[in-house]
């Protein structure tokens, strides 16, 4: 449980920088963040395509692969709408 919401919460940090910064430099520093802090615990994808891509290459469980990408996607979704009440 704990990967799965390492995977939500480093996602959706990232995309909430994404979302209210429009700056590469802060891009690439929160992708670094959330890297560092997830990648003891879940392996720091923070990405559906990298979860895919492990899982393919056989350093994921395949049972693994529905959890991480549910969990990257609803925390991309929660920073959308958490960048939405702040921005009103």
């Amino acid at each position: 449980m704990q990967k799965y919401l390492a995977e939500f919460l480093g996602t959706l940090f990232f995309v909430y920088v994404i979302l209210a910064t429009e700056n590469a430099f802060a891009f690439c520093t929160a992708l670094a963040i959330a890297t560092i802090f997830t990648l003891p615990i879940s392996g720091g994808h923070l990405n559906p395509a990298v979860s895919i891509v492990m899982a393919s290459q056989g350093r994921l469980a395949s049972k693994e692969v529905m959890p991480y990408v549910i969990s990257q996607v609803f925390g991309a979704l929660v920073a959308v709408e958490v960048f939405r009440k702040i921005k009103l």
